[in-house]
């Protein structure tokens, strides 16, 4: 006898799409016990013909032990009630409309891949580049490999204060020998080891205890071969208040005073973090020249939502330009909205109430919280929307995978499957074998016409 199937489609193959499947799928079906009477296939879609995300696209090249999540991932990929489905775009192949007619329930895992913008005069110049495009460029994703940013510049304007600010900097000051074992994307790579860059300013409009770069990504920058990071120690709380900080300020403040004893003269490129500095214009006629910052104080300001009060960053009117030729502004991403998706324009997510969009229809992730947290922070989040699926979404005799399939063939659309997936990965990891003397884990490709070429070279 045939058992009912729940038919879901999570759309976006990062950490929180799988998070979500595995969820789905964890608990074993009825078999004359207290499981489910009835089946659940997930069919994991994504635009690109890889997955994993921001675990691929957006992790630093030479953090790869972080990227070893997506071993998990692919023990997801192998059940036979997951499916990747790549290649497949929303709204360029698909409608929401229709996967919602094929599918029991839809999880949109689509993460926050916008960036949000400075709102500042000039920031539409040539030299002005998102972290997200930035990031995606040097970790090879096909949407901006040809970007080529220029950086034939002697400064860098780097601007958050958080990890990924972090990252940015770190990836512009290392030598080719510190990012060797890296996937670093090759055409980043020879851009940024054969660059001018002598300056890198990390800005932040508040101070080092507000600061949320991590104490192992913040001290990476003090062990750097070529580059020198650099704090001016003025802008540091006075010492006899160590004791009393908690959380991330009592672990980064004693890497902050170390970098403060440091000296300009100790090695060729200067790694500046600068705190109280708020970007008010980017200089430049067409391309950047420079950026005018604003010195800021902190002041207290209480809101409804956290009555305790937090400090926020005021200007002072005092002012200083810094010459520098690229900026990198890292100050929070944007879910992309979707045609007929409520969306929070504050938020910069979708509108749900604990991930429910409308019924059958459900949100994950950054889609769902805006970009918050780590990897991690999206296991639980994707185990609460399964919960709410599985206790509130009956098997409706819908198609699903079926029915996908035969709108993939009807549309002679290129579908990539795991398992094609895994010859691209194959071929990455081959070609970066033979091409460098030191080993590295993979050389990715970046045109998706040639991923497709290969993932169906059988």
């Amino acid at each position: 006898m045939n058992r009912p199937t729940l038919s879901v489609a999570v759309i976006g193959a990062g950490p929180a799409g799988y998070y979500t499947a595995e969820a789905l799928t964890k608990t074993p079906a009825d078999k004359g016990g207290g499981g489910r009477p009835y089946d659940v296939r997930v069919d994991i879609i994504d635009r690109l013909p890889t997955p994993y995300g921001l675990i691929r696209a957006g992790v630093a090249p030479d953090h790869q032990s972080i990227k070893g999540v997506s071993r998990r991932f692919q023990n997801v990929n192998e059940q036979s009630d997951v499916r990747f489905v790549g290649n497949l775009a929303l709204g360029r192949d698909i409608t929401l409309a229709e996967l919602r007619q094929l599918y029991d329930a839809v999880v949109l895992a689509t993460g926050a891949p916008k960036d949000r913008p400075l709102g500042i005069e000039g920031e539409g110049l040539d030299g002005v580049i998102g972290s997200s495009a930035f990031v995606g460029w040097y970790n090879a994703h096909p949407d901006f490999a040809d970007l080529e940013p220029d950086l034939n510049v002697p400064g860098v304007a780097v601007i958050g204060n958080g990890n990924v600010a972090v990252d940015v900097a770190r990836v512009l000051a290392k030598t080719a020998a510190e990012m060797a074992g890296s996937d670093l994307a090759d055409h980043a790579a020879r851009h940024i080891h054969t660059s001018a860059i002598r300056d890198i300013y990390v800005l932040g409009r508040r101070g080092p205890v507000q600061a949320s770069f991590t104490p192992k990504e913040l001290g990476e920058l003090n062990r750097l071969e070529n580059c020198v990071a650099l704090v001016d120690g003025k802008q540091l709380p006075d010492a006899a208040d160590d004791d009393a900080l908690t959380g991330l300020p009592r672990k980064t403040m004693p890497i902050l005073r170390a970098m403060a004893d440091n000296t300009q003269a100790d090695k060729p490129v200067r790694l500046h973090l600068m705190f109280y500095r708020r970007p008010m214009a980017v200089l430049g006629d067409g391309k950047v020249k420079g950026v005018r910052l604003e010195e800021t104080r902190l002041e207290k300001t209480h809101l409804e939502e956290t009555p305790t009060g937090s400090l926020r960053a005021v200007g002072t009117g005092r002012t200083e330009t810094l010459k520098v030729g690229l900026i990198v502004p890292c100050i929070g991403y944007r879910t992309s909205p979707i045609e007929d998706v409520p969306y929070d324009e504050n938020r910069g997510c979708f509108t749900n109430r604990q991930g429910v969009i409308d019924a059958g229809l459900y949100c994950v992730g950054w889609a769902r919280r805006g970009p918050t947290g780590t990897i991690g922070t999206n296991k639980p989040d994707g185990m609460d929307v399964a919960a709410k699926i599985l206790a509130g979404i009956a098997p409706g005799g819908k198609p699903g995978r079926s029915g996908l399939n035969a709108i993939a063939e009807a549309r002679q659309l290129d579908l990539v499957t795991f398992r094609d997936w895994r010859r691209i990965e194959a071929a990455e990891e081959n070609a970066a074998k033979g091409a460098h003397p030191n080993p590295r884990p993979r050389a990715k490709l970046t045109d998706v016409a040639e991923m497709i070429r290969v993932a169906k070279d059988a």
